[in-house]
């Protein structure tokens, strides 16, 4: 038992982490702390003024636990992958999980290469960017490639100069083939700086050596030519262009503003690098509910910081945060150089932060907008659902339906919708095995009395543990089950459920003589609903949903039984032989058309299976040619 004012009395004036679980064992909350035994017992002060977000959280804590760290810049770290790892209910998040891509130059390789990476290493190569987006990074490379002749392949040279003939890229002229000795290492890495320097942003001579291949191209009269080097030449300017948006001089700075309402919230960041603009991205953080745009901020630099490879000289924050000092010297450790976070005051620093926010609300507003919209598709349709039943606190629907074509292989499908949106993860499918021909009603019968008696099975042996989120799709029941038909296949719903001991309400979804929903069935009476409304719509979704996993469930096994009914009436060739023909031709004409030596090929096969297999397709064939011979 947890006696909270002993546990608080054990509290140690040390640096550390501190979570904060409730009744069912879930982390709800992690918080670092200079003094554990200060911070923790202030959550319980009746004295203490906090905020609403911070009150509902303190009435949901049944216990907690620490980690004590020897420095509060570790307690920061242990913090932020607490986060990451627990997403707790009452913690900020930031929503997005972004990486961005850099150019990595091999400049400690004999014939240097330039590659896409996701990541930034400690190794000897040299990096370029992080670059917004992988488009602006892989067209750089094409970029530089195309102009210098810089080698895309992964030999490694001159070890493996001359073993393999030369690429398409030499054949094309885009490659001078190191790979065959062609061009020295020399040459090579002269190009290769010249490369280096247009990454770099020295775009003055490249479009200058352009200029002058296209022009005595086209002297030449090889305007095809001449019309590749035009086009490299307008890459470059464009390019050009885009990094001379503005300066700063020469430095690498993100400014980072917020807009926050309600709930949600949306933070821009410019990327500065080298003085120029080079791009911008938002990220959203939810459960921010009662926090101030400080704190906001202060979540943001904490889990963004963790996340990034590349850290800036300087951050730009549009408010003052309370840990700045202990966040510098964490950014400073990670980055290996002195990292300033600032506050502009005036200036063009100070407009640039103005343009971030701006950016960040109107985000915020245009994603207000969608989430509003997705909330009367989903939630809203529920609740629509509901109004029309006379029920409440459904958050939970299941879908069943059968397909068979004449009884043949019988199936059953069944689909969950939480909150108006599918949760693929509990969809289920059933081979029906008690029912002969088509009888969809003791189909019915077999699927939902295999789901519940499972599910009751589960929960039984849960009862002497601790109820949790994860529970499996079977032990979660539904608060609503909705059949794919009226009255009949209500009935056998709700009898099934009668024998088994379980109140749960069943609706029909019922169509019309044109297969149009037009109705609920609902307490042995149909009720009339608008075709027009949201919660139309979602029943509609539920019904193509139910009906189109059952029919792909159905067909696989169908396609599966054409494959058995063929192959395995061969003698000698079993599920073993049967897979591995299948995978080495791929298909029965192939398999067909295949000759006894081919045959031998495949994983598994000898002389004797490869004959009967061969045997087994020509047998007509060989009958019709003896009965020819005189």
């Amino acid at each position: 038992m947890f006696d909270l004012e002993e546990e608080l009395k054990k509290l140690p004036a040390k640096p550390g982490v501190y979570l904060m679980h409730d009744k069912k064992d879930a982390i709800i909350y992690v918080g670092k702390a200079v003094s554990l035994k200060n911070r923790v017992r202030q959550y319980f002060q009746s004295s203490r003024r906090v905020s609403p977000k911070i009150q509902k959280m303190i009435s949901h804590i049944d216990h907690f636990e620490y980690i004590i760290t020897d420095s509060e810049v570790e307690a920061l770290v242990l913090e932020n992958n607490l986060i990451k790892e627990y997403m707790p209910k009452y913690n900020t998040m930031l929503k997005d999980d972004k990486t961005y891509p850099f150019i990595r130059a091999t400049v400690y390789e004999d014939y240097p290469r330039l590659i896409y990476s996701r990541e930034q290493k400690r190794d000897r190569s040299k990096y370029f960017g992080p670059y917004t987006s992988a488009a602006t990074a892989k067209n750089a490379i094409e970029m530089a490639q195309k102009i210098y002749h810089i080698r895309t392949c992964n030999r490694v040279l001159p070890r493996d100069e001359g073993k393999i003939r030369p690429c398409l890229n030499y054949h094309i002229g885009q490659c001078d083939a190191p790979c065959q000795g062609y061009i020295s290492k020399e040459a090579y890495r002269e190009n290769f700086q010249k490369a280096i320097k247009l990454l770099e942003g020295d775009y003055r001579e490249v479009i200058d050596i352009l200029q002058e291949k296209m022009q005595k191209a086209s002297e030449n009269m090889e305007f095809e030519e001449a019309a590749n080097y035009r086009d490299l030449m307008e890459s470059v300017k464009k390019v050009e262009i885009r990094q001379k948006i503005t300066d700063f001089g020469g430095a690498d700075r993100d400014i980072i503003a917020v807009a926050a309402a309600e709930q949600e919230a949306v933070v821009q960041v410019f990327f500065v690098r080298e003085g120029k603009l080079i791009g911008r991205d938002h990220f959203h953080l939810n459960g921010v509910q009662g926090d101030s745009p400080d704190e906001i901020l202060q979540s943001f630099v904490k889990q963004f910081y963790a996340g990034t490879p590349f850290i800036p000289h300087e951050v730009m924050l549009e408010y003052e945060i309370q840990d700045a000092v202990l966040i510098e010297e964490w950014l400073t450790q990670r980055r290996g150089g002195k990292v300033s976070l600032l506050v502009p005051k005036k200036g063009q620093k100070e407009r640039l932060m103005e343009l971030a926010h701006k950016n960040a609300a109107l985000v915020l507003t245009q994603d207000g907008e969608k989430i509003r919209r997705e909330e009367e598709r989903t939630a809203g349709a529920m609740r629509q659902i509901c109004q029309w039943l006379g029920l409440e606190g459904i958050s939970r629907i299941e879908s069943y339906d059968i397909s068979n074509i004449n009884g043949f292989q019988s199936v059953g499908s069944m689909v969950v919708f939480e909150h108006g949106k599918p949760k693929k993860s509990d969809y289920r499918k059933f081979r029906i095995q008690t029912v002969q021909g088509p009888d969809d009603y003791a189909s019915m019968t077999e699927v939902l009395t295999r789901r519940f008696r499972h599910g009751i099975q589960e929960r039984e042996e849960l009862e002497e543990k601790e109820w949790n989120e994860e529970l499996g799709s079977f032990t979660r029941f539904p608060d609503l089950i909705m059949m794919d038909g009226g009255k009949g296949q209500v009935h056998v719903a709700e009898k099934v459920l009668e024998e088994l001991g379980l109140h749960i309400p069943v609706c029909g979804m019922v169509k019309d003589d044109r297969h149009r929903t037009r109705g609920l069935y609902f307490c042995d009476r149909e009720l009339p609903i608008k075709i027009n409304s949201e919660g139309f719509r979602l029943m509609t979704r539920i019904q193509d949903e139910v009906h189109r996993f059952a029919i792909e469930y159905h067909r696989s096994l169908r396609s599966k039984a054409q494959v058995r009914s063929v192959l395995d009436d061969i003698p000698g060739i079993g599920r073993k032989r049967r897979k591995a023909l299948m995978r080495y031709f791929e298909s029965l004409e192939r398999i067909r058309e295949a000759s006894v030596a081919e045959l031998k090929e495949a994983e598994s096969m000898n002389e004797k299976a490869a004959q009967s297999v061969y045997d087994f397709f020509h047998k007509k064939e060989k009958q019709e040619e003896e009965g020819r011979e005189p």
